[in-house]
């Protein structure tokens, strides 16, 4: 009787097992996963040997950052043109597909009196400027599908990489540039320009000097009408009809652009730093409009546009935070990006509507004795109190470089905030805004995403990026140097621009001359 009893116990146990944990299958990225309680997994792989984490990587200081920069289309000629604008940079060489881009480029340069930069085109244009050894960083702008290789064959050649968004479009890209950027001891950074626009950078500020409490629920999106856009995305040749963003959105699923909602909540809920994305669940509508501008432009029926019209996808942190991020390109609707933080003190609210909620009480303990009587929290606050909050909080890199932004330009300022603190930290030998970590978990969300709403929106599991050590950090933090430190370099940065301005004009010059003759 005994022994039957313990034959009964050894298979309940079998089935038990068997009841939560299912053999592993494969994705159409070449992810494996399993079932495990309910949830999919997927195996966080060892760190190689030899690597070790870049959690706030610094490296020597650059006197000059020398920049090449890939993918001149779209995104790219704007980045050029903000280069020449800040001090101790050189663009070294310009790449596109089609060399005419490129060359168009150097009409920056000539009105920046900067020196003609080296051209380079085709198919493995890029190759060829990774292999230059005058250049410190490569910034990557091209279309989706070539932010990896580019970013790869950089990093392999010794060179630092700033990736425009999304950098990487599923799993395996995200582990081999976190493998690259441990192995190689280079920066792996994603320009995600929406951590830096005004209100943002002001609410991340009175976010970590506690305004709004405890953040325990954020919002982010990506949601713009691209109808006017899609006509002017590049073609690969006559024969295409639909342009490379119109295409990968028919071919893949999920939130395939996250990283402009996901970025700012994920710094103001300390991502990484203290607390990490744990679990997300996805939900997407059929394809309406995606579907029906495939058949416009292609003249024939799409039988399956796997991107939704409009995605939304929930995601649990390891403390028990909740952030909801949304991704719609097709839909009649105003901008928005959703931005908001729900604290157990106060509000922060962008879109459509920007202001703040608080309580007279929390808004006397920020700082700002409320001009009101009976100030609360079921509407926000009124235009001097917001206006008074501002300027208590206003973030430290915006006091920098705010009005300089908006006379440059790029999305109000924000691109040129953005490129600034990433030559300021490269000058200066400080770890990077944004770490190649940052870079996974923001574009993961596309293929994980995938997998949830494949398997009738199921609960699936993050991978630790980090290996374990997403608490080791405390806190998500802006690095700076000293006055003295920051000032010596300053000084040596426009020192080196004053004399590459004078060779610049003498090439311009000499190249009028020879032209006139």
């Amino acid at each position: 009787m005994k022994t039957f009893k313990t034959l009964l116990l050894g298979l309940c146990i079998v089935m038990c097992a068997c009841s939560t944990q299912t053999p592993r299958q494969t994705n159409e990225y070449g992810t494996n996963w399993q079932w495990e309680n309910g949830t999919i997994v997927i195996e966080t792989p060892e760190r190689p040997a030899g690597q070790k984490s870049v959690l706030g990587l610094t490296v020597p200081k650059m006197e000059v950052v020398r920049v090449g920069f890939v993918g001149l289309g779209m995104r790219g000629p704007g980045a050029v043109e903000r280069f020449t604008h800040i001090p101790g940079t050189q663009v070294v060489a310009l790449c596109d597909y089609e060399q005419s881009r490129a060359e168009r480029c150097q009409k920056y340069l000539k009105k920046a009196s900067m020196p003609k930069a080296a051209i380079y085109s085709g198919e493995k244009g890029y190759e060829e400027l990774c292999k230059r050894d005058d250049i410190d960083l490569v910034y990557i702008a091209a279309d989706w599908l070539h932010h990896f290789p580019v970013a790869k064959y950089a990093l392999e050649n010794g060179k630092h990489v700033a990736i425009e968004v999304p950098s990487a479009m599923n799993l395996q890209q995200c582990w081999d540039l976190i493998n690259m950027s441990e192995k190689y001891r280079k920066h792996c950074m994603i320009l995600e320009n929406c951590c830096y626009d005004w209100f943002e950078m002001n609410t991340l500020n009175m976010a970590q000097q506690g305004v709004f409490g405890e953040v325990i629920r954020a919002q982010g999106a990506y949601i713009h009408n691209l109808s006017p856009f899609w006509n002017h995305y590049w073609k690969n040749g006559e024969n295409d009809k639909l342009g490379w963003r119109l295409d990968y959105n028919m071919r893949h699923r999920g939130d395939v652009y996250a990283t402009h909602g996901l970025g700012p909540v994920a710094q103001a809920l300390d991502i990484h730093r203290g607390d990490r994305m744990k679990t997300l669940v996805a939900m997407d509508t059929k394809s309406a409009i995606g579907k029906a501008l495939v058949e416009e432009r292609a003249d024939s029926i799409c039988n399956n546009f796997r991107n939704g019209d409009h995605t939304t996808t929930l995601i649990r942190t390891e403390n028990g935070k909740v952030i909801e991020i949304q991704h719609n390109v097709m839909t009649p609707q105003t901008y928005n990006r959703l931005y908001q933080l729900t604290g157990t003190k106060g509000f922060a609210n962008k879109y459509p509507i920007s202001g703040y909620a608080l309580d007279a009480k929390q808004l006397t303990a920020s700082g700002v004795q409320p001009k009101i009587d009976d100030l609360n929290s079921h509407s926000f606050l009124p235009k001097s109190e917001m206006e008074t909050l501002v300027a208590k909080y206003q973030h430290p890199i915006l006091k920098k470089y705010g009005e300089m932004a908006k006379e440059v330009g790029g999305h109000g300022g924000m691109d040129f905030i953005m490129d600034c603190r990433l030559v300021y930290c490269l000058q200066n030998g400080l770890p990077l805004d944004m770490d190649v970590y940052d870079l996974a978990e923001w574009c993961c969300l596309a293929e994980l995403g995938t997998l949830s709403m494949d398997n009738n929106c199921a609960a699936v599991a993050f991978p630790d990026f980090t290996r374990g050590e997403w608490n080791v950090v405390k806190g998500y933090k802006h690095a700076y140097a000293s006055p003295e430190e920051e000032k010596a370099v300053a000084e040596k940065a426009a020192a080196f621009t004053a004399k590459l301005k004078e060779q610049g004009e003498k090439e311009w010059g000499e190249t009028e001359n020879q032209e006139a003759k």
